[in-house]
């Protein structure tokens, strides 16, 4: 009997072991778990870095340049007033080296300066000559001349346009007489002290008219170059010379079609189409008739190129030079591709 109460002694107190070892086994593990997300929360702001840095870069947006500062030089002409000194006041214009003259003072230079550096170097020669003992001095330019704008190319009145702070680009062109017929539709922009130059197409959409009416500062060249022409004589309705667009893609059907078509008398088929190259003219034979037929590949034409239509019956054909006399002396026209 002893023996039995023994062994159920040590079972009871086996099982309280064993509830023992797990409870604590359990709160062992719970504290491992709480540390181990205590760690993932630590490093999890250094893994999504790391993760960020495999994506590709985001592109920032380009930040808008800050426009020079306009600044004084020769021919610049100047309101300078000194207050409570009226009689230091003037009115002039910046010598071609740079400097101006004040009364009581004498030369002062203020080319390169911004107004109100000038303001400053003129102050300070005011000190200096003791003339006032703190001198106030309020500078404007009323006409910037060393600081406009340069208008190059196919332009009416090419030259250099005086401006006052920024400028569009279409009231520069307006101010230089607008393209020429000769024009092409780019428009090159150099901006001062940037070596690259930026190109603006000068399309008939008024969205992208608006986007491409961009501010000019003074000192930057607004250069219109010439467009590519080719010319259309003979037999069609309006022979001339056709001015291409910026990005060209005319071919022989798109010249005939804005020339008129041929004339009753024309022979289509024994149409010449003329290209100058280095060593002179080269001459092709188009069929127009196939052409304007859908029987044959359309034919693109190239700058100076001179496409020639034949009277009917013509025996004598004209020559190179005859031509290109021709097309000297015709008219101008462009084309709406």
């Amino acid at each position: 009997m002893q023996a039995l109460e023994s062994t159920a002694t040590m079972y009871r107190l086996s099982g309280v072991l064993i509830l023992f070892f797990l409870g604590f086994l359990g709160h062992f593990q719970f504290g491992l778990a709480q540390d181990s997300a205590l760690q993932q929360g630590a490093t999890a702001p250094s893994a999504r870095v790391n993760n960020d840095s495999n994506q590709e870069p985001v592109e920032k947006a380009p930040q808008p340049q800050t426009p020079s500062a306009l600044v004084i030089g020769p021919g610049d002409e100047l309101e300078i007033t000194v207050y409570g000194a009226p009689d230091l006041s003037e009115h002039t214009r910046v010598s071609a080296g740079g400097s101006i003259s004040i009364p009581l003072v004498g030369s002062v230079h203020v080319g390169g300066l911004t107004s109100s550096e000038a303001e400053g170097a003129i102050e300070s020669q005011l000190r200096q000559n003791h003339i006032l003992n703190d001198p106030q001095v309020s500078l404007f330019v009323k006409e910037y001349i060393s600081s406009g704008i340069s208008v190059a190319g196919e332009v009416a009145k090419p030259g250099f346009y005086s401006v006052l702070g920024p400028h569009r680009l279409l009231d520069v062109l307006e101010e230089a007489g607008g393209p020429t017929d000769r024009a092409s539709n780019r428009v090159v922009v150099s901006h001062r002290g940037q070596q690259d130059s930026t190109t603006y197409i000068l399309s008939k959409d008024p969205g992208e008219m608006a986007a491409n009416n961009v501010d000019l500062q003074p000192g930057d060249t607004v250069v219109v170059p010439r467009a590519g022409v080719v010319y259309v004589l003979g037999e069609v309705n309006k022979p001339g010379g056709y001015v291409m667009n910026s990005t060209g893609g005319v071919t022989v059907l798109q010249l005939v079609a804005v020339a008129g078509g041929t004339t009753r008398v024309a022979s289509a088929g024994k149409t010449r189409l003329l290209r100058k190259t280095d060593t002179g003219f080269q001459e092709q034979q188009v069929d127009l008739k196939k052409l304007l037929r859908g029987h044959t590949k359309d034919v693109a034409v190239s700058n100076e190129d001179i496409l020639y239509v034949p009277t009917s019956g013509v025996k004598r054909a004209l020559d190179a030079s005859a031509l290109v006399a021709m097309a000297a002396g015709t008219a101008i026209w462009r084309v709406p591709y």
